[in-house]
């Protein structure tokens, strides 16, 4: 039988199928970071390059350029077609194609199409209606949109009329069937016909990821109830599985940044002043579907709720489910009383982004709610606040951070650093063992146990990776040299041996050496050295001169850096936060370093 999969179907099995899961039942991943690494099964190589991203769903090979969701891994490991690849990944997940798919040209696939025709012309109808009601129009102009904006979301109106909408669509031809099948109409208790669903409303088009126009929101103009009406879940429209904004986000955000709001006009009013990476739930809360969905486009993410009790709950939790789909969220917090709608247009861009520099990680938003909670000025209320605070740092994702968490706590409850690690360990013989054995997979090469030495930074292993890799291909190529001299020294290199090799090979090859001589270059190092200048002539690597590689280990090389160079501002940021008084010229300091923080985790993104 052949079957035709419909976007919806390829994006549920696409979804249940997460890609690190899949890759390593074929490879043997090692955790790097936020990402995965493997030797390519797609080329011969010795030094891993094939990296799995899990937050945004896709696999890439720098050395030969292989790359794409896990659909496409799939396909091209198994050799596979794209039809025998989702029968393939459908079967493991549970998925019968047979109940969901359809035959191609199907009466379903016939249907699907005359719905979304159905609501296409509706929504150009509702525009049509907006341009001559005077009213409607001023309403959205008073609330500061452009007519621009207006027309980027196709935003339109609703005639009071009980039947408008429904005669236009009858006299266009469509059965009072199909327009009742997605919401538009709503049969009479009496059975004697049928009434539009939005009547005099500001209506909000909501159009998927393939441009399809899948449901409508509709707004009263005054204050009367229900002030927000939506389309009902239909055969193309579910909205736990969709997103406002996001046909509309995605072209700006370009995998970057995602800020998820509670409504329609957080979105384009946000848009309308220039923050167009902005999404909303359909009404209903936000739901792990959404989450799924809103990972695949995005690569920094962040929540901005209503200032109010019930958005900063509301807040939290989107933060739980985002963190359990696999996305590490921040909070933006808005000032007590405004929403981001009321916020953009009173402060403008500059300010939004500067809250959006200020938001809170994951931990840091669990802090700020439980301050709120509990009581700090009684000792119960530190005791409560620490023994909840506790559990979240438990789930720290590394050491460090668990320890940089644990040094605040106590600063601002005055319990002792060791009373909040007992907390944090407790009901283990040695909570310092087990600490360390809860983040031995990081890999600190550190001989004493869960000692780290807060001065002498140790280098991650894809860093050395990268700094051993590169000056390879320098030495092997100085062609390589020739290109990357311009912008990348031997003080980029953070290894000290690895700094002084790079400083001898650029010193012979501005001297018009042609060819490095591995023995003279070895008798330039201490008997101690030379096992990691071996490493580096020993390695072999097949990625010569492709630019994509030599590109991703410069990356990785400044990456690292400017993380080490983060952690040392953090740390010297903290010892002034400790001091209860401070001097003019510390608190300028502190300002400045602040400023530094925020320079370098913009850079920091760009990577």
């Amino acid at each position: 039988m052949t079957y035709h999969f419909s976007d919806e179907l390829i994006e549920e099995i696409r979804e249940s199928n997460d890609i690190v899961e899949v890759i390593s039942e074929y490879l043997s991943l090692k955790r790097t970071g936020s990402n995965y690494k493997a030797l390519c099964p797609f080329h011969s190589e010795k030094t891993p390059s094939f990296v799995v991203s899990p937050s945004k769903q896709i696999f890439h090979c720098f050395g030969c350029g292989e790359g794409g969701d896990v659909i496409n891994f799939v396909m091209k490991y198994e050799n596979l077609n794209f039809i025998e690849a989702l029968k393939l990944l459908a079967d493991r997940v549970g998925i019968e194609i047979e109940n969901k798919a359809y035959k191609k040209d199907s009466k379903k696939e016939e249907r699907r199409r005359k719905l979304f025709e159905i609501n296409r012309i509706t929504a150009r109808y509702f525009y049509y209606n907006l341009m001559k009601n005077k009213k409607a129009y001023t309403y959205l102009r008073k609330r500061g949109l452009s007519t621009d904006t207006i027309k980027k979301f196709g935003l339109g109106y609703s005639n009071p009329n009980w039947d408008d909408l429904l005669n236009y669509l009858k006299n266009k031809g469509f059965s009072v069937k199909d327009i009742e099948e997605i919401g538009l109409v709503i049969e009479r208790k009496s059975k004697t016909g049928y009434y539009d669903r939005f009547r005099d409303r500001v209506m909000f088009p909501i159009v998927n990821t393939k441009g399809n126009v899948i449901g409508f929101g509709g707004r009263v103009l005054d204050d009367s109830q229900p002030k927000y009406l939506n389309s009902p879940d239909s055969l193309i429209f579910s909205k736990g599985y969709n997103l406002y904004g996001l046909n509309i986000a995605k072209k700006h955000s370009r995998g970057k940044k995602i800020i998820l709001v509670e409504g329609y006009m957080d979105v384009i009013s946000l848009y309308n002043h220039g923050i167009k990476c902005c999404v909303a739930s359909l009404g209903t809360a936000f739901t792990p579907e959404q989450a799924k969905l809103i990972k695949r486009y995005g690569n920094d993410f962040f929540i901005c709720y209503d200032s109010d009790t019930a958005g900063l709950n509301a807040a939290d939790k989107a933060l739980d489910i985002l963190k359990n789909a696999g996305v590490e969220a921040k909070v933006i917090i808005l000032p007590k009383g405004k929403d981001p709608d009321e916020f953009i247009k009173e402060k403008g861009k500059e300010a939004f982004e500067k809250l959006i520099d200020e938001a809170l990680s994951y931990i840091d938003y669990k802090i700020y709610l439980n301050k709120k909670k509990f009581n700090l000025d009684t000792v119960e209320g530190k005791i409560d606040f620490t023994k909840e605070i506790a559990s979240i740092i438990k789930e720290a994702n590394s050491p460090i951070e668990a320890d940089v968490y644990i040094n605040k706590v106590s600063r601002e409850t005055g319990i002792s650093i060791d009373a909040i690690k007992k907390e944090i360990y407790k009901n283990q013989a040695n909570f310092k063992t087990k600490k360390a054995d809860k983040y031995r997979k990081y890999n600190y090469r550190n001989n004493n146990k869960d000692r780290i030495n807060p001065v002498k930074y140790m280098l991650e292993p894809g860093h050395l990776n990268a700094e051993k890799n590169l000056l390879n291909l320098i030495i092997n190529d100085k062609t390589i040299f020739k290109k990357i001299n311009s912008y990348f020294t031997p003080d980029d290199f953070s290894d000290e041996v690895h700094k002084k090799l790079a400083n001898i090979i650029y010193n012979k090859y501005k001297s018009n050496i042609e060819n490095i001589d591995a023995s003279e270059i070895l008798n330039l190092f201490t008997e101690k050295e030379k096992s990691k200048v071996k490493e580096v002539f020993d390695l072999e690597n097949d990625f010569k001169q492709n630019e994509k590689a030599i590109k991703d280990f410069i990356n990785r090389i400044q990456y690292y850096k400017l993380k080490l160079k983060r952690d040392e501002i953090k740390k010297q940021i903290s010892l002034l936060e400790s001091k209860k008084e401070k001097s003019k010229g510390e608190v300028e300091k502190f300002k400045q370093l602040c400023l530094e923080l925020i320079k370098i985790d913009k850079e920091l993104k760009l990577h």
